[in-house]
């Protein structure tokens, strides 16, 4: 039987939605790219507009996704009890699965299409399916993939954590591990590079490390209350690598985000090391703490949070498309490319979670006629 629901991590993911959301927006806009818009987007920010944008979103994006799946993990031994393996796994077909392969056969092909078309580029729907790079690439919804690929696992093993209760020691452990995994990793897949599927196989140390964190975590018991002392530590970690982040990339003379980076995106390289041992250290750290501070923070729970929570992940299924085409729509306004993204957020993010709440909408319980 399930439990009720923590309104506070409800919170906490429409939130991580609502950033997803918001940094593909900004992304469509920026030189360094990350984003199908930016293959075809009229203009973009000025060199100085993309170093604080970078500045400002790059630290928490080094630990969002990662965020995702610890969270995922910490409520996957749950599901799995109340539902069965067998039903586990069916379930996590349907949800994950069928959106998926309905992006990457269909929806995101045809977005990706359209933005084409409007950018003048003689295409067709099937021959980017066909040509693009990586094959069967579905935008936002890789996530989905790879989350399915280790919610199966989990079905097949689902003992795949086990232990005593979590510390600072285990945390430690678990950063320098994706640390070295990443770094490892990313001297065949560097970050960015595409494989079939878009299966992000560059950050699965990443993703799949803290799965596996959440899983253990789930079994200390901290989905309802992570320790105060291991908040707190976290906490002062991760501040102080994201405040770290941007003054040592000046110090090193990162003034162009757009170019030289390669070297701090994979490879033999003391950059591309030093990149992933801050990943590994903020997002165990800043992953821990996000969960701790929306324990006590995030604690609102009134119809708007509720609906927006309901509608969180359809809100994250439709964000390509939707982002696509508004940014087709607003091609013609002769203004920079600051301020159509930052419109863009704006009216992606209402759109979204509108569509998401169209989709996970409640029918009014039907009213009986008076009895005479």
């Amino acid at each position: 039987m399930a439990g009720p629901r923590l309104s506070q991590v409800d919170n906490l993911r429409t939130l991580m939605v609502a950033w997803v959301i918001g940094a593909h927006a900004l992304m469509g806009y920026l030189a360094v790219g990350g984003w199908a818009y930016d293959e075809v987007n009229e203009v973009s920010f000025t060199p100085g507009a993309e170093l604080v944008v970078t500045a400002l979103i790059g630290p928490s994006g080094l630990f969002v996704i990662g965020a995702f799946f610890f969270v995922s993990g910490l409520f996957t031994p749950s599901s799995a009890a109340r539902k069965g393996r067998r039903g586990f796994a069916v379930d996590r077909l349907l949800r994950l699965g069928v959106p998926w392969a309905v992006s990457a056969l269909l929806v995101w092909p045809l977005s990706v299409w359209l933005a084409y078309l409007a950018a003048g580029r003689d295409v067709t729907p099937w021959g980017l399916v066909a040509s693009r790079s990586p094959f069967l690439d579905s935008g936002a919804l890789w996530f989905a993939l790879v989350l399915l690929i280790y919610s199966l696992g989990y079905a097949l093993w689902p003992r795949l954590a086990v232990g005593g209760v979590l510390n600072g020691y285990h945390l430690a452990l678990a950063a320098g591990g994706i640390a070295a995994g990443s770094f490892l990793t990313r001297l065949v897949f560097p970050a960015r590079s595409g494989q079939p599927g878009d299966l992000h196989l560059w950050q699965w140390p990443q993703c799949l490390g803290m799965f596996v964190l959440g899983l253990a975590a789930a079994r200390s018991g901290w989905a309802r209350a992570l320790p105060d002392r291991l908040f707190r530590m976290s906490g002062m970690i991760a501040g102080a690598t994201v405040v770290l982040v941007p003054v040592v990339a000046l110090a090193l003379g990162v003034t162009d985000v757009a170019s030289g980076a390669d070297a701090y995106l994979g490879g033999w390289h003391w950059q591309a090391l030093l990149t992933a041992v801050v990943e590994g250290v903020l997002v165990v750290s800043g992953s821990v703490w996000l969960l701790g501070f929306a324990q006590r923070r995030f604690t609102w729970d009134g119809v708007f949070a509720a609906t927006c929570a309901r509608g969180a992940f359809p809100a994250f299924v439709v964000q390509g498309p939707v982002l696509i085409l508004l940014a087709i729509a607003q091609r013609p306004l002769g203004v920079p490319a600051e301020a159509k993204a930052l419109l863009l957020v704006v009216v992606s993010l209402a759109t979204s979670f509108w569509v998401g709440h169209l989709v996970t909408a409640r029918p009014a319980p039907a009213v009986r006629p008076a009895e005479s």
